[in-house]
């Protein structure tokens, strides 16, 4: 990650169109309305068709994905969006049964009633499932929360053999640390909201694709169905998109110690890391992965034990999201995910680790 000069092109995309006083941020441009004497030439007609500041966090994010990218609200109307430009009426989607429970809660309680059929599968059993009759396989991997990962490559080549797209949920990898459209996925979804934005205070999503039909089609759906983000919320996201590589860096060391040092721990079981050694995912993940990311789950005993613990850490904030630079604790199945009572996902932060993991381990023996 400390080579890749996305990130150095990413911070330097204006440096070559500033003229002599030109701010070097982008200017936060709210207006819906523009001057148009006439249509032609106008770069910028209505708020909900495009904004400068949208376009300007759509050029960082399309650097680091290698691809254009459309902006979105949110993670979930990048998702929306991604799967009705790319369904029809009769069709088949196969989606993680393992994965982020909303895009499961989409399918079955509004693609179905369009006539979309989805068929579960779990992550792991990705790479060998029978994609027959499907038009888009969905994949998120790792997985969202047991971090399971599946060989991206793998699923696009089963994919494509069957007829079927790839869309690959990236969140929580980001487009630094895995590169899903190199690997052959048709389109990338992600929720800005979690590691870019970084800062627990925007959301934000995007779809990046190469395929200039099915992205145009991205595109008209965000502008008929009036799903468009703000100019504040794309100037958040261009702040935190500045730091992202150093948080990033910071948070997956920390990570790497954390999950070692949780393994270690009689208190604590069923740890999953991508980046330890004998995980399942270990071997799939270094292949496909830069690094291993800044999510750890784990079990305790039972309810009262994860629930005592994540009250007693002085250093974990209790919150349903993840990637910020708090380090944050849930106790995952009170959302109803299949996982243990004692399941808790972990993102690590960019707290000092030492003083993290002094925080985790006070809580864990108290």
């Amino acid at each position: 990650m400390t080579n890749d000069r996305r990130f150095a092109d990413m911070l330097h995309h204006r440096g070559q169109r500033l003229g002599q006083g030109d701010p070097v941020a982008p200017p936060l441009v709210s207006a819906t309305t523009y001057h148009l004497a006439g249509l032609e030439g106008a770069a910028f007609k209505y708020g909900r068709m495009a904004m400068p500041t949208w376009e300007e966090v759509e050029e960082q994010l399309a650097i680091l994905e290698g691809a254009p990218v459309v902006g979105f609200p949110s993670g979930m109307a990048a998702i929306s969006a991604a799967l009705f430009a790319t369904l029809s009426a009769g069709d088949t989607v196969i989606l993680p049964e393992d994965g982020y429970y909303t895009t499961r809660l989409l399918a079955d309680r509004f693609l179905a009633g369009f006539g979309v059929k989805a068929r579960y599968v779990a992550t792991t059993a990705m790479e060998g499932a029978d994609f027959t009759g499907a038009a888009v396989v969905f994949l998120e991997t790792p997985s969202n929360p047991g971090l399971d990962v599946a060989d991206i490559a793998v699923v696009a080549r089963r994919a494509h053999a069957a007829g079927a797209r790839l869309i690959v949920d990236n969140t929580t990898m980001t487009a630094l640390l895995q590169r899903p459209l190199d690997l052959g996925a048709d389109l990338v979804v992600a929720a800005d909201t979690k590691a870019p934005g970084g800062h627990s205070d925007v959301l934000y999503g995007h779809v990046a694709g190469r395929d200039a039909g099915v992205m145009a089609r991205v595109a008209e759906w965000r502008k008929l169905a009036g799903v468009v983000p703000g100019a504040f919320e794309a100037w958040l996201l261009h702040r935190g998109l500045e730091t992202l590589e150093v948080r990033l860096s910071r948070m997956c060391a920390s990570a790497m110690v954390v999950a070692e040092r949780l393994s270690a721990h009689p208190r604590v079981r069923a740890v999953r890391y991508p980046g330890l050694a004998g995980d399942p995912s270990y071997k799939v993940a270094q292949a496909q992965m830069s690094d291993f990311g800044f999510l750890i789950s784990f079990e305790l005993e039972g309810e009262a034990e994860a629930e005592a613990f994540l009250d007693r850490c002085r250093y974990l904030t209790q919150t349903t999201s993840f990637g910020g630079t708090h380090s944050a604790g849930e106790r995952r199945a009170r959302w109803g995910d299949a996982v243990a009572p004692g399941f808790i996902r972990l993102s690590v932060g960019v707290e000092p680790v030492e003083a993290l993991w002094s925080a985790l381990a006070e809580a864990l023996d108290a």
